[in-house]
């Protein structure tokens, strides 16, 4: 084992050739499934609207994803919640205007 190697391994840096690929797979996995940027957009508006209307979710802190493997894609929507709504509350009852 190489020292830089080592060195890398110790504070976790990520190797900008390993970003790179991980970067070019994402972009192959979007042109693949011919998923452009104002669709992923106009899918987590629309996820974040309904999942709101069940949860008090933090909205800077969410990710939208795809991931993919050698067998399958995947949709991961990532978002931490802070708080259910209780469904007899006025705003879990009514719906969103979109």
């Amino acid at each position: 084992m190489k020292f830089n190697d080592l060195l890398k391994k110790l504070i976790n840096k990520p190797d900008s050739r390993e970003v790179a690929k991980k970067r070019l797979k994402f972009a192959l996995v979007y042109d693949k499934l011919e998923v452009s940027d104002t669709m992923l957009e106009n899918l987590q508006n629309e996820l974040l609207e309904v999942i709101s209307r069940y949860f008090e979710i933090d909205q800077t802190s969410m990710n939208l994803d795809i991931q993919r493997s050698e067998d399958y894609s995947a949709l991961v929507f990532n978002t931490p919640i802070l708080a259910a709504k209780h469904q007899n509350s006025p705003e879990a009852a009514q719906p969103r205007a979109g």
